[in-house]
């Protein structure tokens, strides 16, 4: 039966409408998205403005004995008077323009910061953090700019109110003065979003610099920030430390207020998410948390148990008990990372600690009913409903699953199971739950944490030593490999703190063994993973270290006992010779921003470029 000619041409005005109107929601959406990117590069200019003035008004400043003091002499040295605060703080915002325009990790240049440097007084009780730049993961509200999670919805949308982590850091005389780069969702251990793009690595930049965090261990990492701060759901303080070669603290959820922070999954109780800070050593995170832990925090968020930072226990010199494990027999280390858990068991032996195996149960069950399932009890549904109306999907590799209806989720875990089991239980865990079955999690989730911290106390531990991550993986790669979060995320699950201390380097040797990687499963992620691993001679290797819940301080003490013993094996070896390198392929592709890429330089009277006062990069081949 044929249409009559009237219906027909209705159908197709119609149809043409909605692609007409469907292309001018994509133009305005792209609009919008090139306005923060020229903000961005805006950003970059103030910094490099900002930074000309001041050298040219110091041209006697040593910036590089200023980037080469460790935060605790640093601080001693603003709060005395002998070191002028503008001298640190346009040292940093120079180191930091050559970051954001070598890995782009820096998304906002906070020029309000300038004006905080120059109403600073040092005149009566000064903060612990006085005069010390800081940087900002993109999801910890600062008045005045937006927090974007990498979503175009939020752009333009700036904050009414600092978070409480920001005002209390204010109050401690510290300066934030740039925001950093983080995956779209913070759902990722990967650094890349549609607004702001693609972060590498600074140590090499064909590899990731992690995520969520990513933004801030490249800039930290690099040199460009003295203390940053983040967040960590599955890792995401971890994995930037790690793959940066820089330290981390993922405290219990509640030490540090979570007010202003925002989530990638709101609401989600199952799994705990804190705020932690990023530095290149274990004695500035001391610093940082001694900083934070204060009547500020305790009265601006009460939810915060009102538990100052322990000197005593973090002052300690008894030896500890430490248990350990080499494997958690679903994610294969990789020869450096099981190597880095023998030498730093060998090497506390030998400091006079006392080591004890501990062995992991059934974590494939741990992570996909508990951390996978706790975090998508909805069936994906809140975390979907983040990319309504966006112009790209998560790069999450099993977006696709996430989308798919709860019986097909069954029939195609039902198919997977006999050849690819993880796939089976990832696609059952990610289904929607009743009510009922969420309170049951929750109970059985409370189960399996009391049951671990029997195993903890009959084996009469301290503290644990633990697999992370490791070496940096393959831009890209994190998203194909979403299972690899089992040594970071048990521990959010838990709710245990946890930290990250580089310990070692990949080897020759470490990647020759690498040819044997099978993984303990065969499947499409043991292979990939084994492709992902290769090529790191050079890059860092780090280990976690763990303790109970609000033990924050006896983590960091740990941390601090593995990082100076680890220095002195490195102080008493000879250097050696290899050393990540980028290609020109990988050069090229991190030289996206105007200082690097004349095509895309502002060409107002406020973009005209001066003098550089940093050697730039190199040039883009």
């Amino acid at each position: 039966m044929r249409l009559p000619l009237p219906a027909l041409l209705c159908c197709t005005a119609a149809s043409l409408l909605l692609l007409l109107l469907r292309w001018r929601r994509r133009r305005g959406l792209w609009k919008k998205v090139r306005a923060a990117r020229q903000r961005q590069e805006r950003s970059l200019v103030q910094m490099e403005m900002a930074v000309q003035r001041f050298r040219e008004q110091h041209p006697s400043v040593n910036v590089t004995s200023i980037l080469n003091l460790p935060l605790p002499e640093l601080t001693e040295k603003l709060r005395d008077g002998s070191l002028p605060l503008e001298h640190v703080f346009y040292a940093y915002v120079g180191k930091a323009l050559q970051m954001a325009t070598e890995t782009n990790c820096i998304t906002e240049y906070l020029q309000e910061s300038e004006t905080q440097v120059q109403k600073a007084k040092p005149a009566g009780k000064l903060g612990l953090l006085y005069g010390v730049p800081v940087s900002l993961k993109d999801s910890i509200d600062c008045q005045g700019h937006d927090t974007t999670l990498g979503f175009i919805k939020n752009i333009n949308k700036p904050v009414a109110e600092d978070s409480v982590v920001v005002q209390v850091l204010r109050r401690q005389g510290a300066i934030p003065f740039v925001k950093t780069n983080i995956p779209q969702s913070l759902i990722s251990y990967d650094c890349n979003n549609l607004i702001f793009g693609q972060t590498f690595n600074p140590l090499l930049y064909t590899r990731s610099p992690g995520g969520s965090t990513g933004g801030e261990g490249a800039l930290i990492g690099g040199g460009g920030s003295i203390l940053g701060f983040g967040t960590d759901l599955g890792g995401s303080l971890r994995f930037p430390a790690a793959f940066c070669g820089i330290c981390a603290l993922k405290p219990t959820g509640n030490r540090l207020s979570k007010k202003g922070v925002v989530s990638g999954i709101r609401g989600q109780k199952a799994v705990a998410a804190a705020v932690g800070p990023l530095a290149k050593d274990v004695e500035s995170l001391a610093l940082s948390m001694r900083a934070l832990l204060c009547e500020d925090m305790f009265s601006l968020d009460s939810s915060v148990p009102p538990l100052p930072f322990n000197e005593e226990v973090y002052s300690s010199t008894k030896p500890l008990r430490i248990g350990y494990y080499e494997t958690d027999f679903f994610t294969m280390p990789s020869p450096a990372m099981r190597r880095a858990i023998r030498e730093t068991k060998q090497l506390l032996e030998d400091a006079g600690h006392t080591l004890v195996p501990f062995e992991l149960m059934n974590m494939d069950y741990t992570l996909f009913n508990f951390c996978v399932k706790g975090v998508f009890a909805d069936g994906c549904a809140s975390f979907l409903g983040n990319f309504k109306g966006e112009l790209e999907e998560s790069s999450l590799g099993l977006f696709w699953l996430m989308k798919s209806p709860n019986w097909l989720k069954n029939v195609l875990s039902w198919i997977t199971k006999p050849f690819m089991p993880r796939l089976s239980a990832m696609l059952l865990s990610v289904r929607a739950n009743t009510v009922d079955e969420v309170w049951s999690l929750h109970h059985e989730i409370e189960e399996f944490s009391q049951q671990f911290v029997a195993q903890w106390k009959k084996l009469n531990l301290d503290v644990m030593l633990c697999p992370m991550l490791g070496p940096a993986l393959g831009i890209g790669y994190p998203a194909k490999l979403s299972v690899a979060v089992s040594y970071t995320m048990l521990y959010n699950a838990l709710d245990f703190p946890a930290g990250v201390v580089p310990v070692t380097m990949v080897t020759d040797e470490d990647e020759e063994e690498l040819k044997g990687y099978q993984g303990y499963y065969r499947d499409y992620w043991d292979r990939t993973m084994a492709k992902a691993f290769h090529g790191t001679v050079g890059l860092p290797v780090a280990v976690q270290c763990v303790a109970l819940p609000w033990q924050e301080e006896l983590c960091l003490r740990f941390m601090k006992e593995v990082e100076t013993l680890s220095h002195e094996k490195r102080a008493a070896q000879p250097p050696r010779s290899h050393k990540p390198r980028a290609s020109g392929k990988a050069r090229e592709q991190r030289c996206t921003t105007s200082l690097c890429n004349p095509q895309r330089r502002d060409d107002s009277e406020e973009g005209k470029r001066k003098e550089k006062p940093f050697p730039d990069p190199p040039p883009c081949q």
